[in-house]
Formats: C-alpha cells, structure tokens, sequence
C-alpha cells in the first residue's frame, strides 16, 4: 500500500508556547506532547538537551536526566498548530520546536492530501514548509520502492524558486506560467530564476537517482 511520511514546519507560529520557548535554546525541545483535561485546561511537556536553563514563570522542570531536562507548563485552548491539524484527521506521530519554529512528523496516504494540509496551514498560520518526505509506492505485485526527498538540502531562495514555479504552474502541462513570469513574481531576473531552479532540481534528481 502507497504512503509517505512528512515532516512539516511551522515558521514562528504566535500562539504556540513551546515554539516561543525554543527561541531559548540552544537545540530543539524535543518529545513535546501533550493532554487535556475536563475543565479545557492543556498540559504541554518537551524535553530540552545541554546546559540550557529555560526562564519563563508558565514552567516548572520535572526533572534531569544525563543531560536533558523535562520542564511542563499548563495553558488555556487557544489557536493550537497541532490541534488544528489533528481536527483535520491527521494524527501527529512526532512534534519538536526548533528557533521559533514548530515541526510536525506525520504519516498521509496520498500526496494531494499533504497538499491540502500544507495549503491549510499555511491560510491560517503563514510561512510553512516540507522540510522531509519519504513516499513508498507499491506495485501490482507487491513490491516497494522507498523514494527518500529530504528538502532541507536546498537553500530557502531555491525553495522559494521551486514553491513559486509549482503554484504559478510553471511545471503544468501546458504551462500557465513561463521562467518570465515567476521571475517577476520572485523579483529577480530570468537568468537568476533559471540558475536557482537548475539547481534546486540537481539537488532533488541527486537524491531520487542515487541509489539506482
């Protein structure tokens, strides 16, 4: 059966605390869950690693262990990334904050329905991207083919070259949009756009072919 794993990131998404928090740190809080209760109140937890002393009145530490500390905190419901994404049936098997951002791991069917969380995040919560996707197809006989994309090999100016031109249709059979185009939607010249998105696409067959 075909399926893909994703991870996505929330840039700096205000009503989250945890992403908040790790503007503090020097690495990603880590093992972030979290519980309700009866009375709407949220428990939240994430383990932190080094020698980082979080300061904030909303938290207590749990604990120390080796060289990671657990710190909880209670909150109110608010505009919740990982709520909002659960109430679009998808379960979140991994969540971490990193300098302010929030990063999501989940398992999804198909690709349009990636498309479809990414496109909804991003109408209610700005600047998101896919920073890691591992999509499995099966054939009639069942066979797999593991196709690893991990995106964080390119910089954010060739993402932005390849998010444009996709959403542009740049890459549509015909094309809505020529390099032109989305060179001016981008601000810059077509001979730059066609450099980002050369190797922004090198980087990409690097990874499909490399183990063909």
């Amino acid at each position: 059966m075909p399926g893909m794993r994703a991870e996505i990131e929330v840039l700096s998404p205000d009503a989250c605390p945890v992403a908040g928090l790790s503007e503090q740190a020097d690495g990603p809080l880590t093992s972030v869950s979290r519980a309700g209760n009866a009375e709407g109140t949220v428990t939240e937890e994430f383990t932190v690693s080094g020698d980082t002393a979080l300061t904030d009145d909303r938290l207590s530490q749990l604990f120390e262990y080796r060289s990671a500390s657990v710190y909880r905190f209670h909150r109110e419901p608010l505009d919740c990334v990982c709520e909002f994404v659960e109430d679009h049936d998808h379960p979140i098997s991994e969540i971490r904050a990193q300098d302010g951002s929030l990063v999501l791991s989940l398992h999804l069917t198909t690709i349009q329905d990636l498309r479809d969380l990414v496109t909804d995040l991003r109408e209610q919560y700005g600047a998101v991207r896919i920073r890691y996707l591992l999509q499995v197809e099966s054939d009639e006989e069942g066979s797999t083919d593991v196709i690893p994309i991990d995106r964080s090999r390119l910089t954010d100016r060739q993402q932005e070259v390849l998010e444009t031109s996709y959403r542009m249709g740049y890459f549509s059979y015909p094309r809505d949009a020529n390099a032109t185009d989305v060179a001016a939607e981008l601000g810059i010249d077509a001979s730059t756009f066609t450099e980002h998105l050369a190797a922004a696409q090198s980087k990409l067959m690097d990874e499909l072919l490399a183990e063909m």
